[in-house]
């Protein structure tokens, strides 16, 4: 799982308008242990030095396209959660990132809740580690049933150190894009990987 835009409320000052969390949902293992390999092979194919860090903002239209393209010969599933934090009325997120970041993964975890079991989430472990073990704890509390496992194991790793966390940025930074008007590219990113989209839902 990884995010696009920001947990700011500045409009027209900097703030992102749209906010997405994405989930790139694998049911085989070995199709994790693919994608990985192709992401690397890209790497190379591109003479990217092995510290080079595949992300969404930092890349040209030519690599996203690359990336996309290879990532997409893949098997797995996405579902997404886009915010227009404008449509937002409660203020309770306006003084802090880590409130609204958890509001923004917790609410797209309890919904795509029914289509897991059992899982292991990765996400990119950026933040402090009070706010990792309170987010974890929280999401196993909230979450998980008696009669249901839904999350098995959370583990949260510097995206530099993750092939998957880089698929999701990617994919993250797309799907936002699609939902900015402003830029001619907006819908051809999403495109390339749209057969994969599987949920998406709006707030």
């Amino acid at each position: 799982m990884d995010e696009s835009g920001d947990a700011g409320f500045k409009f027209g000052k900097g703030s992102s308008r749209f906010f997405v969390v994405v989930a790139i949902i694998f049911d085989d293992t070995l199709e994790i242990e693919k994608t990985s390999v192709s992401v690397k092979e890209l790497k190379r194919r591109l003479a990217f030095p092995d510290d080079v860090e595949f992300k969404f903002n930092n890349s040209s239209k030519k690599v996203r396209i690359q990336f996309l393209k290879t990532i997409s010969k893949r098997r797995f599933r996405i579902q997404y959660l886009v915010i227009d934090k404008g449509s937002l009325k409660s203020g309770k997120f306006k003084d802090g990132r880590n409130s609204f970041y958890s509001y923004a993964v917790k609410t797209l975890l309890k919904r795509i809740g029914d289509s897991i079991v059992d899982a292991r989430i990765i996400l990119d472990g950026s933040g402090d580690r009070i706010f990792k073990r309170n987010f974890s704890a929280y999401v196993r509390r909230e979450l998980n049933q008696t009669d249901k496992k839904i999350i098995r194991h959370i583990k949260l790793i510097d995206s530099r150190d993750s092939m998957l966390i880089q698929v999701a940025d990617m994919v993250a930074g797309s799907l936002r894009r699609s939902h900015e008007g402003s830029k001619k590219d907006k819908d051809e990113y999403r495109r390339i990987f749209n057969k994969h989209i599987e949920q998406e839902w709006e707030i």
